[in-house]
């Protein structure tokens, strides 16, 4: 195929096996395969039955999203694949997966930054990002309002961050506490349909004068929540209640910190991303506040929400159309990768043999 190179993307991070194909920043299939029914019955992700799902899963989900796509392997001129942050089983599958096909494909190959490409999922719905603007990143592990320019070329620029549960962590593991089933975040956001967002008062944390403006903290949430729940032992608890309070907490906390970096920043764009921008309260509210504030919001779709192989794909298309260096063949993971730059390609260290 001719001009820019249709780029496959890799996503092996967590629980969800994706394969994305994108072309000049639009999306032309994907697949994704989840092991999450696997997990539910220990209340959380466990590494080796994710990694043992994602090495099931790749083949037939690279094929599906090719067939979705009417491609065939050949018309592949790069693959992505994410490198980091993640389990690191998980991660060194869908690297090994995506070295052999670059490798037997004779294309480069692009390791890229999970968190980044969650970012990037949402220029497949509303094109280019604008440069600058603030992004609020908002999933099971992460929590980050972050300034963004030139998503491929430039350093991203952290406002804020969490400083202990994310998020998704509070709702998973809040969830748990009510008694609702796992994943956490939707369970919450389906049972708070029924709630009183007002009944239950819960610390809205990080949020005072002398606090850091743009940092989150979700561990005292959580903690109000169960001790909340705990008060009421022997009783039936108001789960309803409970849900939607805590749900409209997170959500006030997110978008009145996100709301306020747009304005100081005298940024007119904001985009929230992540598996928890799939929250109803979160997109409603930030819709409500942004519309007050005359700030554009910008969404993805809720399937590319979650982990997927197309956000993957499509940092792999702006590296490639920016003129980045591809991975080298060493490139490895990196668990616990910080968010500098979409492109990440760590090296992985040999260890120092001693000699006695």
């Amino acid at each position: 195929m001719r001009g820019t190179p249709v780029v496959l993307g890799i996503e092996s991070s967590c629980d969800e096996t994706g394969a994305g194909l994108v072309r000049d920043g639009r999306l032309l299939g994907h697949a994704v395969a989840s092991s999450m029914d696997e997990h539910a019955r220990f209340g959380g992700v466990v590494p080796e039955i994710a990694a043992r799902a994602h090495v099931h899963s790749f083949t037939p989900v690279v094929h599906r999203a090719l067939e979705e796509a009417g491609l065939r392997m050949s018309d592949i001129g790069a693959v992505a694949v994410t490198t980091g942050p993640g389990l690191s089983g998980a991660l060194q599958v869908g690297l090994a997966g995506a070295k052999s096909l670059a490798y037997a494909l004779d294309v480069p190959l692009y390791g890229v930054h999970h968190l980044a490409g969650h970012v990037a999922a949402d220029t497949l719905a509303h094109g280019p990002l604008p440069d600058p603007c603030v992004v609020l990143i908002v999933s099971g592990g992460h929590t980050s309002l972050l300034l963004v320019r030139d998503l491929a070329r430039d350093r991203i620029v952290h406002l804020g961050d969490t400083l202990d549960d994310a998020a998704g962590e509070c709702f998973d593991k809040v969830a748990r506490v009510f008694g609702l089933p796992y994943p956490g975040g939707p369970a919450i956001d389906r049972t708070a349909r029924t709630g009183d967002a007002r009944a239950v008062a819960f610390p809205r944390p990080l949020t005072g004068p002398r606090d850091d403006p743009y940092g989150f903290s979700f561990s005292g949430l959580k903690t109000a929540a169960a001790r909340w729940a705990e008060r009421h032992r022997g009783q039936v608890l108001p789960v309803a209640d409970g849900a939607a309070s805590l749900q409209e907490a997170v959500a006030d906390v997110l978008t009145r910190k996100a709301v306020a970096a747009c304005t100081a920043n005298g940024v007119g764009t904001l985009v929230v991303v992540g598996g928890v921008a799939a929250n109803s309260r979160v997109r409603s509210l930030a819709e409500e506040r942004c519309a007050a504030a005359g700030i554009t919001l910008r969404v993805p779709p809720l399937r590319l929400c979650t982990d997927n192989g197309a956000m993957i794909a499509a940092i792999g298309d702006l590296l490639v159309r920016a003129g980045a260096e591809p991975a080298p063949l060493d490139v490895s993971i990196d668990p616990s990768a910080p968010l500098d730059h979409a492109a990440l390609h760590p090296v992985a260290r040999a260890a120092a043999v001693k000699v006695s």
